[in-house]
């Protein structure tokens, strides 16, 4: 069956910075557009970043210049940079896969979420 386990989490100080991982199985994996999606507390979930099969990205413009989307198609892994963390990037943040667009209603698979803390 699908699976999208996702590493990496952490607490982390205000200008520091993580990488998340996102292990996926049970499906063809390079044939798949990848997503990282966050969700704070009282708030919708929104994507950060989209990464499609042929390697184009897409940013919120919030991340963007701070945060990385890249994949390992040997590794059936996809990874997001996170850089220069603000307070504002506290949420958990989810792997996604979608077999059609980019928009959040495309992606058909979803990990379970970890959590990212932004605080001194």
């Amino acid at each position: 069956q699908v699976q999208l386990v996702e590493s990496g989490g952490g607490l982390v100080q205000p200008g520091g910075s993580l990488r998340l991982s996102c292990a996926a199985s049970g499906f063809t994996f390079s044939t798949y557009t990848m997503g990282w999606f966050r969700q704070a507390p009282g708030k919708e979930r929104e994507t950060v970043a989209t990464i499609t099969l042929r390697g184009t990205l897409s940013y919120a413009d919030s991340v963007k210049g701070r945060f990385t989307i890249s994949r390992d198609s040997a590794k059936n892994t996809v990874y997001l940079q996170m850089n220069s963390l603000k307070p504002e990037d506290t949420a958990v943040y989810y792997c996604a896969a979608s077999s059609r667009g980019t928009a959040r209603d495309d992606f058909a698979y979803w990990g379970q979420g970890t959590q990212v803390t932004v605080s001194s």
